[in-house]
C-alpha cells in the first residue's frame, strides 16, 4: 500500500473514532528540531566525557552535578523549538472531541505550547523546576540561563521535574495513561521504537479497535497495528482533516 493509501485508511479510522488516543515518543519531536537519543544523529551518537545515560541517571546528578547541568543545559533544553504539524494536528483532534489524551515520553512541552489539554508527560518536563530544600518550582529559562548548577534564592540545588535513570515514573501519570489508552476506541502510536519500557507496555492495555503505528523505522509492536506508515509523523498528520 502507497503512503497516500495509507494515509487515506488512517483518514478513515479517525473518522469513525470517538476515543482516540495519542502515544508519542522521541519522533514526534525530532521535526521541531529536538534530537531523538536513539536515531543515527542521536545524542547517544555523539562523543562526550560520559554517556548521555550515565549523565542522566540520579545518582550522576546527586555525585556530579556540574557536570549533569553542563549535558542538560547544552543539550535537553531547546527552548527555541516550535511545536511541528503532528502537535498541531492533535490539538485539533482535541479540540474537536474526537482524542482524548495524549500519552507522551517527550519532556519538550511542545504539545501543550500547540493547544493539546490532556497531556500525561511519563517523563516530566524539563518546564518544571524544583529546589531540593524548599520546593520552590523555577522554569526552564531560568535553568537555562543560570550556567553552572542553579540554586534557589534560598540556597537549595534545583533539580529538573524529569524522570531521570534510576527513578521511578510518577505512578498516578500511568494510572491515569493505562485508563485513557483502556478506554480508547482507537490508538496512535507515533514517533517511538517502543523501547523504553515501563513505558512502552502501557499500549497492553488497549483493547479498542485500532492500532496504528506511525513511525520512521520499524517498531517493535508494528506487525500487530492494524495500519502501519513509515513516514514522518508530522508529514501524515498534516494531510488529515479533522471534521
Amino acid at each position: 500500500m502507497d503512503l497516500q493509501k495509507q494515509i487515506a485508511a488512517l483518514q478513515q479510522m479517525i473518522d469513525e473514532s470517538k476515543r482516540i488516543v495519542f502515544f508519542g515518543g522521541a519522533g514526534v519531536s525530532t521535526e521541531s528540531g529536538i534530537p531523538d537519543f536513539r536515531s543515527v544523529d542521536g545524542l547517544y551518537n555523539q562523543k562526550y566525557k560520559f554517556p548521555p545515560e550515565i549523565i542522566l541517571s540520579h545518582s550522576f546528578f546527586v555525585s556530579q552535578p556540574e557536570e549533569f547541568y553542563r549535558f542538560y543545559q547544552d543539550k535537553m533544553l531547546a527552548l527555541d523549538a516550535k511545536p511541528n504539524a503532528a502537535h498541531r494536528k492533535l490539538a485539533e483532534l482535541e479540540q474537536a472531541g474526537k482524542l482524548t489524551a495524549v500519552v507522551t515520553q517527550n519532556i519538550d512541552g511542545l504539545h501543550q505550547a500547540a493547544g493539546s489539554k490532556t497531556v500525561l508527560e511519563l517523563h516530566g518536563s524539563v518546564h518544571r523546576n524544583y529546589c531540593q530544600r524548599c520546593g520552590k518550582f523555577y522554569d526552564a529559562h531560568y535553568v537555562k540561563q543560570c550556567g553552572g548548577v542553579p540554586k534557589c534564592e534560598c540556597g537549595g540545588t534545583l533539580k529538573p521535574d524529569v524522570v531521570l535513570y534510576e527513578e521511578s515514573l510518577d505512578e498516578q501519570t500511568m494510572n491515569d495513561s493505562v485508563r485513557h489508552i483502556a478506554k480508547a476506541d482507537m490508538l496512535i502510536i507515533g514517533g517511538t521504537s517502543l523501547a523504553v519500557y515501563p513505558a512502552a507496555g502501557l499500549i497492553h492495555y488497549f483493547n479498542g479497535k485500532n492500532l496504528v503505528v506511525i513511525n520512521k523505522g520499524q517498531t517493535q509492536r508494528s506487525t500487530g497495528a492494524n495500519l502501519t506508515i513509515d513516514a514522518p509523523i508530522g508529514a501524515v498528520m498534516d494531510q488529515i482533516i479533522v471534521r
